[in-house]
């Protein structure tokens, strides 16, 4: 039997200064993976101006820092979710990202999971940067 709906998954990058992000879908949260291990290339200047989104801090993140091992964690557990979700008909999962000031890491895991989600599931993508300023 095909299911009536698609999954939403709801993805936020935050910044853990401002606090967790609210789930207004009433089911109370769902995920939230904490980045701030993963080496800050807004520490440096020449990606202070820079978000997760830039090629150049793209490259920091895949050349200098375990962010692709980190993030493959977080799928093994968001998967479970996502299909476990999707076999019994749930509507809603929320998994958030959170780093220092919500522009480098949380963003760059943010958008590597939908990425990553659309290309092997049929969901509805709900993608969110909370703190991103540009």
């Amino acid at each position: 039997m095909e299911p009536t709906h698609k999954l939403t998954v709801q993805i936020r990058s935050f910044s853990y200064k401002r606090g967790l992000p609210y789930d207004n879908s009433g089911h109370g949260g769902g995920h939230v993976f904490d980045c701030r291990a993963i080496l800050n290339p807004g520490r440096y200047e020449r990606y202070s101006m820079l978000s997760g989104k830039d090629q150049e801090v793209i490259d920091f993140f895949t050349q200098n820092t375990e962010i692709e091992s980190f993030l493959d964690h977080a799928w093994q557990i968001v998967t479970l979710n996502v299909e476990a979700y999707q076999l019994r008909e749930f509507e809603h999962l929320m998994v958030s990202f959170g780093c220092t000031g919500g522009q480098h890491r949380s963003v760059y895991c943010a958008e590597r999971l939908a990425e990553k989600l659309r290309a092997h599931y049929d969901l509805v993508i709900d993608l969110k940067h909370l703190d991103l300023k540009h």
